[in-house]
């Protein structure tokens, strides 16, 4: 399906994201949606801009192969994935999970189980500006156990 994953510098519209994903499809009784922002402060310092770099392509195809997952895992109609690369801001959006759904249930776990597998799996590196200096951003020992719940360990992702 094209469509389902998007790498961009530039800002997405939530509302126009969901109304084309839900768009003409009368079986969708549930959207659920995940925005994540850019932060001010990380580990206990103060961040003034994060900068996030990909491979593209390599980027892409590995979202859209944890989009695959989540539909062989849950019983949902449509995935939306964008996540944004480049020079952010605290405040600026920064990812969007959107999935739709006949019932909440399983738009609530398949978009948890994304943004899990993306927090863990995606192809990014992160590197924020802070008062020290530039420093890159270390994988966080809660998003692996947050991707271990779905009965994935991290290392055969």
């Amino acid at each position: 399906m094209s469509g389902r994953v998007s790498i961009q510098t530039g800002d997405f519209d939530l509302s126009a994201e969901v109304g084309r994903l839900r768009s003409q499809d009368q079986r969708v009784g549930a959207v659920c949606s995940f925005v994540g922002t850019v932060r001010d402060r990380n580990d206990g310092q103060s961040v003034s801009t994060l900068e996030l770099e990909h491979y593209p392509g390599m980027t892409e195809k590995a979202i859209e192969a944890m989009i695959d997952e989540a539909f062989r895992r849950f019983d949902i109609f449509g995935a939306r994935v964008i996540h944004r690369v480049g020079v952010l801001q605290p405040l600026d959006q920064i990812v969007l999970v959107a999935v739709t759904s006949a019932h909440r249930g399983e738009s609530f776990q398949a978009c948890e189980f994304l943004m899990d597998y993306l927090k863990t799996q995606a192809p990014f590196w992160k590197k924020e500006q802070t008062p020290g200096g530039a420093r890159w951003v270390d994988a966080r020992v809660s998003d692996d156990e947050a991707l271990a719940r779905w009965g994935i360990e991290r290392s055969n992702a």
